[in-house]
């Protein structure tokens, strides 16, 4: 299976990311093949909604979305890959997102795999049910198949993080997808 890794995090060795490399160690292990996006440190432009695209063409923007959409398009599964800010994920992950847009018809007719790899500093659960809501929403709309989620409560540091059962848990999932 060819699986897309979306990285939303602006700190490239913070604990989302570490979540993501145990889930890349699995799903390479399984027999995958990765491709990792940076998506956090890449040009990417918000979506202005000016109806260029009509939700099945060209972007008017010139970035680096090109790279991503040619990706997913040839994915068999993407994983989203963010820290919670306030309940939700980073600007950096939600700037892909709704640039899912101008290729909304060919990406929902994918009915592509995914996966939701997500972590907070708190340890409550009813941190991440903000954001698990808002992904399977995007899931129930794009015609994605939620594969799974990773909520990594507890995992303000990599250090905190490295000690939790989400890193096993990562892992896991990885290899059985």
């Amino acid at each position: 299976m060819k699986i897309v890794v979306l990285k939303g995090s602006p700190h490239k060795n913070g604990s989302s990311n570490m979540l993501a490399g145990e889930f890349i160690k699995g799903a390479k292990d399984a027999g995958h093949h990765i491709t990792e996006l940076d998506i956090a440190h890449m040009d990417i432009k918000p979506c202005i909604g000016c109806e260029y695209c009509g939700m099945d063409g060209d972007c008017a923007l010139n970035d680096d979305m090109p790279k991503v959409r040619g990706a997913l398009l040839s994915a068999d599964m993407a994983v989203f890959v963010t820290p919670v800010y306030y309940f939700g994920m980073s600007a950096q992950l939600k700037a892909v997102i709704d640039r899912f847009y101008s290729y909304t018809i060919k990406l929902s007719a994918k009915h592509l795999k995914t996966v939701l790899i997500s972590a907070a500093w708190n340890s409550d659960d009813q941190t991440m049910d903000y954001l698990e809501y808002h992904y399977k929403g995007i899931c129930d709309y794009m015609h994605f198949e939620n594969c799974g989620i990773i909520s990594g409560t507890g995992c303000g540091t990599p250090a905190m993080t490295s000690g939790t059962m989400h890193m096993k848990e990562a892992y896991k999932l990885g290899r059985s997808v």
